[in-house]
């Protein structure tokens, strides 16, 4: 570990935070919020429970990778939703963003089914990693451009059930980080 970047208060916080806004923005609309596997797992958990009005809760697992670590841009579907998204509000819950190429084809393809609207939700944003110009609709924290693991965030699948987030020393990171 290099250290903690952001603790389970912090956290917490600013997954309420959200909760207040989305409560606020879609009181009477029932939206859907589409968790993004296997990240975002627990920031979807806590952010349902944080949530005081209706809405149901779906998962997709999407895959942007080409041959490495670093994104091809075009997202592969692994395991798709069950629920219909026409005529819904979509609010797509992810752990982090950082270029922005995964989300952005992922609103396409959501796009593409006819929902009412589609809108992202992210615990970290990475902007200073970005590729292509996606501002997130509800944002909990920046984070630094470092490897950062707990929370639901991983590195070789390990870390994901750490209540914390903080970074891995870049010596102990074998190839670049993924981009989302």
């Amino acid at each position: 570990m290099d250290r903690v970047v952001f603790d389970a208060s912090a956290i917490q916080k600013a997954v309420n935070a959200i909760g207040v806004r989305i409560s606020a923005d879609y009181r009477g609309k029932n939206p859907l919020l589409v968790g993004i596997l296997r990240g975002a797992y627990m920031f979807l958990s806590d952010l349902s429970r944080a949530l005081t009005i209706p809405h149901t809760v779906d998962f997709m697992a999407v895959s942007s990778y080409g041959s490495g670590t670093s994104t091809s841009g075009i997202v592969r579907i692994e395991s798709d939703l069950r629920i219909n998204v026409e005529g819904r509000h979509v609010v797509i819950v992810e752990d982090v963003v950082d270029t922005g190429l995964t989300l952005s084809q992922l609103k396409k393809t959501l796009e593409a089914r006819h929902p009412l609207s589609v809108k992202f939700c992210v615990l970290l944003d990475k902007p200073t990693r970005r590729k292509v110009p996606l501002v997130p609709d509800y944002t909990g924290l920046t984070a630094p451009d470092a490897f950062l693991v707990g929370y639901g965030l991983d590195y070789l699948e390990y870390f994901r059930g750490i209540p914390y987030i903080f970074s891995i020393k870049p010596e102990l990171v074998q190839s670049e980080p993924a981009s989302r």
